[in-house]
């Protein structure tokens, strides 16, 4: 059992507002609801939005029936509610007229249920991002810095979802970032928007998978997969808002030959990208090895972001003299910058000068290479 962040949901409970847990497929929102539910002395009531009886009562808005439903009991927990149809507008009835009943909902799909909820519970909300196992929480969990270290192979192969962390052989580890690939991901996509282009959202994931830490270009990606770039562009948001890409987009402030036309994009999880394009032989045998790395760093920062409660914006820089810098971190009107070398020889680096002339103010530059990376990600 590994001991995430989150495991007191009690402590995020308020009157008047409702919990939302967000988080992909498969990254542990259930077992960490069981868990609480274990130890909670609320009288609660547990349901799933696959549940027909449920998706009825919830999307009715019919006040007497839910009074009847939630009484005598101090929780609502609905597991799964992005498949709920119009599921905000049922919360939102419950909290304003049954505000004694506290309510977890869970949900695997940002795009349906944060436009269900994010309107009708304006500010009567919390929301958790539970994203694959974070190198902090292993931190905090108290596995050794140095052992963590000797399995960053692993992490860079085969990512960090739970299943695929505790597996402890090579061909179970694949077998499983292999059905996270086809059976829960896809799919998820595909029940989106009703999207039936799969050969052509996974032809994309692939143009993706090796352009991590380059610009992409949407005519670019229009053009190599054959369809329009409005359509590239809904299937990128589509991909985004179901957690397995994020989008990184260009800083600029000062210069005219700055990069802000373009994103870049990274995966959630190192395994799942490595199960788009089938890859999982060793690091010596690779020649995407800073890929790799680029794209577990950003990620390990974001969840340590996320769970630490960093606030502020995050960028690339990059001009089109090809001066550039991995990541600018915007936090208090301060910028922080960081550049990500897998080879520990590279300690030495300076930041370009087109940024130091452009933004003397920058507070700090640092190389994140394998001997310095916890201090970064995790801490």
């Amino acid at each position: 059992m590994i001991k995430r962040l989150y495991q007191d949901l009690g402590s995020y409970l308020h009157p008047r507002e409702v919990l939302i847990l967000y988080g992909p497929r498969r990254v542990g929102k259930t077992t960490l609801l069981e868990n609480y539910l274990k130890t909670t002395k609320l009288k609660y009531r547990l349901e799933t939005g696959e549940n027909v009886i449920a998706k009825n009562l919830f999307s009715s808005r019919d006040l007497p029936r839910l009074k009847e439903y939630l009484q005598g009991y101090d929780l609502l927990v609905i597991d799964e509610a992005q498949t709920i149809p119009n599921i905000g507008e049922g919360l939102k009835l419950i909290i304003d007229q049954i505000p004694d009943v506290k309510i977890i909902a869970t949900g695997s799909s940002s795009f349906d249920l944060a436009n269900q909820v994010g309107e009708p519970l304006t500010d009567r909300k919390t929301t958790l991002t539970l994203y694959p196992v974070s190198q902090l929480e292993l931190l905090q969990d108290g596995h050794n810095p140095h052992d963590l270290k000797q399995k960053l192979h692993e992490f860079l192969i085969f990512g960090s979802y739970p299943k695929v962390l505790v597996a402890t052989k090579r061909d179970e580890k694949i077998r499983l970032v292999e059905e996270l690939v086809g059976s829960y991901i896809l799919k998820d996509i595909l029940a989106l928007d009703k999207i039936k282009a799969s050969r052509t959202i996974l032809d994309l994931l692939k143009l993706l998978a090796f352009q991590i830490g380059s610009e992409v270009s949407l005519g670019e990606l229009s053009r190599q997969l054959s369809i329009d770039g409005k359509t590239v562009s809904k299937y990128l948001d589509l991909l985004e808002k179901s957690f397995i890409i994020i989008r990184l987009g260009g800083f600029s402030r000062n210069l005219r030959s700055e990069i802000t036309d373009k994103a870049k994009y990274y995966f959630l999880d190192n395994g799942i990208r490595n199960g788009v394009i089938s890859q999982f032989n060793n690091l010596d045998t690779r020649n995407d090895i800073g890929q790799l790395w680029e794209n577990f760093i950003f990620i390990e920062r974001l969840k340590k972001r996320s769970y630490q409660h960093l606030y502020g914006q995050s960028y690339f820089w990059r001009t089109y003299e090809q001066q550039e810098i991995d990541l600018v971190e915007e936090r208090d009107g301060k910028l922080f910058t960081y550049e990500y070398k897998w080879s520990p020889k590279n300690k030495t680096i300076l930041p370009p000068k087109a940024w130091i002339s452009s933004y003397p103010e920058h507070q700090s530059f640092e190389v994140i290479n394998p001997d310095n990376y916890l201090d970064f990600i995790g801490g």
